[in-house]
């Protein structure tokens, strides 16, 4: 098994097991983007898929995050998974992940936040609450007797990494780090000091 292959089934394995211990959102990761003038941006949101093709997750491309991948296509990702006392990062390069791709999981979401993704603007001002109900409600009523269509602006993004770090508390502060690294093609694993 190759570097890159190991660390992905590695990161695969610490997934499922905190699937198995933590009913909150195992799937949660940090995602920090950087804007057209070097500010970065860091919030949290949901793994959809993680293969060796990269790490995806879906968002509206006209919010700040969608903004700033399309100004500067680099982005890091952090996972803690506080109950297995692990953590994972990620660094590399962003790309749109295939429409089909994110058709697929369109169709998987519910029906509320299918409305939901028409009704946001995402990360635009808002001048009150009762807003976003009444065009929740005007989506609701548009597609009330049909499927409801993936919005052209909601998409897939994928994370192909040249980083990935896993790192594992240890007692006092002797934690371990692994860290796999992409340079020209090549992976290599170091481990790194605590």
């Amino acid at each position: 098994m190759n570097l890159y292959r190991e660390a992905i089934v590695k990161f695969q394995d610490i997934l499922e097991a905190a699937k198995q211990i933590d009913n909150s959102e195992p799937t949660a990761m940090t995602l920090a983007t950087v804007n057209e003038n070097g500010q970065p941006r860091a919030r949290t949101v949901l793994l959809k898929k993680a293969d060796e093709r990269g790490f995806m997750f879906v968002t509206n491309s006209t919010s700040r995050k969608g903004r700033n991948i399309t100004a500067n296509p680099h982005a890091a990702l952090c996972f803690y998974w506080h109950m297995l006392h692990r953590q994972v990062r990620v660094e590399g390069t962003v790309e749109l992940a295939s429409t089909e791709e994110v058709d697929a999981y369109w169709i998987t979401r519910p029906r509320g936040s299918q409305i939901g993704a028409w009704a946001s603007q995402q990360s635009q001002p808002l001048d009150s609450a009762d807003t976003l109900l009444k065009r929740q409600k005007k989506y609701e009523l548009q597609y009330a007797n049909e499927t409801v269509p993936r919005p052209p602006h909601w998409l897939a993004y994928r994370i192909r990494p040249n980083l990935i770090e896993f790192w594992k508390s240890g007692d006092y502060r002797l934690h371990q780090r692994v860290c796999y690294l992409e340079s020209s093609g090549e992976w290599s694993r170091t481990m790194l000091y605590p």
